[in-house]
């Protein structure tokens, strides 16, 4: 075959089974380091045997928690980013780009300012709530028109109401110092010391966002095409881009919710996947959650030991890998053409 006919071709079943298993050495690495080092040998004991010591309690109680944590949110953001970049055909859309985060930061800086509230479950209570309703009022906006052109305005709305919401969050932690205490940690997205007790709430949700991620992610190809073409193919575009921006609220909502804003992780992990598979976006979504845990889960770890025996938050860590992914992709001058 000549150069300019020249194609990618992947084996998409082996790549998939070299993520899981990447996804499953980042879990077990995430178990295994921290301020103290644990021998693999005692990990897997302790996950799968039941061994009784000090450092299967540590593992049991403090770093498997905060390692599920990862997975379920790193995949949450990776897929979503994938669905954001594929609605709406931008290569720099990010689940933060519809206000969710934004959202969630107001809705927690008034439960403080407001009411004095600060016990942890009252902050997720209060961040998912306003996560899910900047979320449920950019779906409203949709729902009045779903072409690819009016989500990219969407885009733009959502960019416009997390400013201004950034800007009301802001004031109120000039306000008052309890508003500013609570929100400095919450602000800063981390794994660690995040309180689950709404772990029946969020799993659900997470896990129907994923469905409908999933489901969503065969039709993206053709819409990819233009609307009018995706019509001819026989794809039902409303009903395609209104299931895709409720996976988004799904996933994006309670993962923020939970860990606070994890910027960048939904930007890096499609592309990510992008080079691998290339544009076929029934592999791409998937494969964006896979990559969205290892990376989400290599930059807690990454966290644990740059500043021992102190810990960066995995926010401050993907800020600094995702910062110059940003600018790289910028610069690229095929950046209009995804």
């Amino acid at each position: 075959m000549n150069r300019s006919g020249r194609t990618r071709r992947v084996s998409f079943p082996l790549v998939t089974a070299v993520l899981v298993a990447g996804t499953g050495g980042a879990a077990v690495l995430s178990l295994a380091v921290g301020s103290n080092t644990i021998p693999f040998g005692e990990v897997l004991g302790a996950v799968f045997t039941g061994v009784d010591s000090d450092n299967a309690t540590v593992i049991t109680s403090q770093r498997l928690p905060r390692t599920l944590l990862g997975l379920a949110v790193g995949l949450a953001l990776g897929l979503a980013g994938a669905l954001m970049q594929g609605h709406t055909r931008n290569p720099l859309a990010d689940p933060g780009l519809f206000g969710v985060n934004a959202g969630a930061g107001f809705a927690v800086a008034c439960l403080v300012y407001g009411a004095g509230i600060t016990a942890p479950a009252a902050v997720v209570a209060a961040a998912l709530l306003g996560a899910g309703s900047v979320a449920t009022l950019m779906l409203l906006f949709a729902l009045r028109d779903t072409g690819g052109g009016a989500l990219v305005m969407l885009a733009v709305v959502g960019t416009t109401v997390g400013a201004l919401l950034t800007a009301l969050t802001s004031a109120l932690i000039l306000l008052d110092k309890r508003t500013l205490d609570v929100m400095r940690f919450w602000e800063v997205g981390a794994l660690a010391d995040r309180d689950l007790s709404l772990a029946g709430v969020v799993v659900p949700l997470l896990a129907a966002g994923t469905v409908l991620a999933l489901a969503n992610a065969a039709s993206l190809n053709a819409l990819g095409l233009g609307d009018d073409v995706a019509r001819s193919q026989g794809t039902r575009v409303r009903r395609s881009r209104v299931t895709g921006i409720a996976a988004i609220t799904l996933l994006a909502g309670p993962a923020t919710a939970v860990c606070g804003p994890i910027v960048f992780l939904g930007l890096v992990a499609p592309h990510a996947a992008r080079a691998i598979t290339g544009h076929d976006q029934r592999w791409l979504v998937p494969l964006s959650g896979l990559i969205g845990a290892i990376i989400l889960l290599v930059a807690d770890v990454l966290g644990r030991v740059a500043v021992r025996p102190a810990e960066l938050r995995v926010g401050v860590v993907m800020a600094v890998v995702g910062a110059p992914v940003l600018l790289a992709l910028t610069r690229r001058r095929r950046l209009a053409a995804l």
